[in-house]
Order: C-alpha cells, then sequence, then structure tokens
C-alpha cells in the first residue's frame, strides 16, 4: 500500500492549513496517510554557523526521513505577510541544507488557505516557482479561499470548491 504524508506550513495550535491538509490527505482513496505537525519538529533558527558549529539537527533528518519513506505529499502552506510562515522557512532552510533535492520528486499536492478572500494566493505563487527548484513534482495545487465561510464541521461545505479539491486529489492519486 501507498503512504502519504500530510502536513501544514504553520505550527499553529488550531491551524486551518492544516484542516486543509489533513481532510484532502484523507480524500485519498487506498493510501495510509501520515499526519505531520512542525510543532513536533522543532528547531533552531538556522544560521551558516550553527550549522558549522552542531551540524543538521535531528528534527530536520526526522522530518526528511518521512518524506524520502513518503509516496507523496499533501502540503497545505500558511500565508503571513504574503510569504512561507517563519516556522516552514527555517523547516525549508535546514531541510534544502541536508538534501538540495528537498521533495525528492514525490508527488506533491500543493495547497493553501486563509481566512480572506485569496486563500493564500501569495505564498501559493511563491511555492510554485520555488519548489521545483528542490525537485518538487507539484501534480497539483488549490487554493481555498475563505476558509470559515467555505470550510465547516471538518469539510468544505462549497460544492464547486469542494468538486475542485476532489479533482486535484485525483491527479495527485494517479501520480503516486
Amino acid at each position: 500500500m501507498k503512504n502519504i504524508i500530510a502536513f501544514a506550513g504553520s505550527n499553529s495550535s488550531d491551524s486551518i492549513n492544516k484542516q486543509l491538509a489533513t481532510y484532502a490527505a484523507n480524500l485519498v482513496s487506498d493510501v495510509e496517510v501520515k499526519i505531520l505537525d512542525l510543532n513536533n519538529f522543532d528547531l533552531p533558527i538556522y544560521s551558516k554557523d550553527l550549522e558549522s558549529a552542531e551540524g543538521i539537527p535531528d528534527n530536520a533528518k526526522k522530518f526528511m526521513a518521512y518524506i524520502k519513506a513518503s509516496d507523496g505529499i499533501v502540503m497545505s502552506l500558511a500565508e503571513n505577510n504574503a510569504a512561507y510562515s517563519a516556522v516552514f522557512k527555517n523547516l525549508f532552510d535546514w531541510l534544502s541544507r541536508l538534501e538540495r533535492k528537498t521533495f525528492q520528486g514525490k508527488p506533491m499536492l500543493l495547497m493553501a488557505t486563509s481566512p480572506g478572500a485569496r486563500g493564500g494566493a501569495s505564498v501559493l505563487a511563491m511555492a510554485k516557482e520555488r519548489f521545483p527548484r528542490h525537485d518538487a513534482n507539484i501534480v497539483a495545487d488549490f487554493s481555498l479561499p475563505s476558509f470559515n465561510d467555505n470550510y465547516l464541521n471538518g469539510r468544505i461545505v462549497n460544492s464547486e470548491l469542494n468538486k475542485e479539491l476532489q479533482e486535484k486529489v485525483k491527479l495527485f492519486k494517479n501520480a503516486l
């Protein structure tokens, strides 16, 4: 059986992006899903000097092991000031020092959501441009605007958006 990892680029305890990543990952049929929480991978702020003095932290190595062991990645990025959240950027910095091909060519469903009408469009665009340079195989992407209006009781309630996500999930599943 194939296995996928799903996570949010957020360390918020009530992350809307974690809710979306979990929802989307559970739409993928016939796979084992492992939900990762960035709070379980605490890392010091990346610096060249720290890396020289202490090497790559174990939590970065553990996260990379999940990527390597997976058959696919479902990721939903939080948007802070039109960019990655600090916790995700820091993880990404450490991972890219460990493995230049950070995403290992794994099929990826890349998503973002926000309370606003743009649905994390800026961070999604940034990631779509940057991640392929780190061996991301983005097979589908999805933006969920106005999270609080469109996601209720553990699911997307806007039928058009839910249908769009299901189509993206199908593309992702077929790429596994």
